[in-house]
C-alpha cells in the first residue's frame, strides 16, 4: 500500500516530464542527480521515478548521488549543467527555498538558475525516537526534553533540510532545547538514531516503516495538520502534545534554467 502510493505519485511526475519533452527526446541517457546519500527519502523517490521515466522514455535515467551542504551541492551541479534536458535533479524546499538564507556563498540563484519540471510529492514527516528514550507521546517527549535540557539530539539530512526546519519549529513551539546534528542524508541519520547516537528525528516515511515494525524506532506523531492515510493510527504532533504544530515538505524535479 505504501509503496503503491509513492509509485503512483512518481508515475504522475514521469508523465508530466514526458508530456513536456520534444518528440525526439531523449536520444541518450539522462543524468538524475539526487543531492543526498543513498537510502534516504529523496533517494527512494528518485529511484522510483527514474524507473518510471526509463520505462516511459525508452532511455536509461541514471541516478547520480551528490550529497553535501544540505542538498545544495547537487542542486548547484544541476544549475550549472548544460540546459539540454539531460541533467535533472530531485529538488527539495531546503535546497531551493531556504538555501539563500543559510549559505552566504551559494553558487546558484534558485529563481534564476533552475526551472521546475514536476512536483513529485509533498509528504509529511514522522516524529520518531530511539526506543531507549522513555516517552510514548509528544507531550512526554516535551516533558523529558525540558527535564534533560540540551542532552537530547535530533538528526536531519543536513542544515536547511526539511527535517532540520521541522525540528527547529518543534523546539521553538515546545520551548525545548534538543540539539541539531546534521548528516549528509536521512539514511546515515537513521542509522545513528537506531544506534542511539541521536535520540530524535523527523523522519521520512518509506525508509522508516520497516524499523518501526521491527521496534527499532518508535513513532510519536506525523508532522501535518491531519493524520496520514498511510498510518491512520499515528496521531499528529499537534494531537499528541503540541497544539498548532503542522509542517510538510515537498520534492520536485528541477532542470537548469532555459532547458527547452
Amino acid at each position: 500500500m505504501v509503496a503503491g502510493r509513492w509509485i503512483a505519485a512518481a508515475a504522475l511526475a514521469a508523465c508530466a516530464v514526458g508530456g513536456a519533452a520534444a518528440q525526439n527526446y531523449p536520444v541518450r541517457p539522462i543524468r538524475f542527480i539526487i543531492p543526498f546519500t543513498p537510502g534516504g527519502n529523496t533517494d527512494v523517490l528518485g529511484r522510483i521515478l527514474a524507473q518510471k521515466m526509463t520505462e516511459s522514455f525508452g532511455q536509461q535515467v541514471v541516478i547520480d548521488n551528490r550529497p553535501g551542504a544540505g542538498g545544495t551541492l547537487g542542486v548547484e551541479q544541476t544549475a550549472r549543467a548544460t540546459p539540454d534536458g539531460y541533467t535533472i535533479v530531485m529538488g527539495t524546499f531546503g535546497g531551493v527555498l531556504v538555501a539563500n538564507s543559510l549559505y552566504t556563498n551559494l553558487g546558484y540563484d534558485p529563481q534564476r538558475d533552475l526551472a521546475p519540471v514536476a512536483l513529485v510529492s509533498a509528504p509529511p514527516g514522522l516524529l520518531v525516537v530511539n526506543p531507549g528514550v522513555p516517552v510514548k507521546s509528544v507531550q512526554e517527549l516535551i516533558t523529558y526534553a525540558r527535564a534533560n535540557d540540551g542532552k537530547l539530539n535530533y538528526g536531519s539530512s543536513g542544515a536547511g533540510t526539511w527535517n532540520h526546519l521541522f525540528g527547529e519549529l518543534f523546539n521553538a513551539m515546545a520551548r525545548t532545547r534538543i540539539t541539531h546534528i546534521p548528516y549528509k542524508g536521512a539514511a546515515p541519520a537513521t542509522t545513528d538514531l537506531i544506534g542511539g547516537q541521536i535520540q530524535v528525528m523527523f523522519s521520512p516515511f518509506p525508509p522508516t516503516l520497516p524499523h518501526m515494525k521491527a521496534n527499532r524506532l518508535r513513532a510519536l506523531g506525523v508532522s501535518t495538520a491531519k493524520r496520514s492515510g498511510l498510518l491512520p493510527d499515528i496521531p499528529t504532533v499537534a494531537e499528541s502534545g503540541l497544539p498548532g504544530y503542522a509542517a510538510e515538505g515537498w520534492f520536485a524535479v528541477l532542470a537548469p534554467a532555459k532547458t527547452p
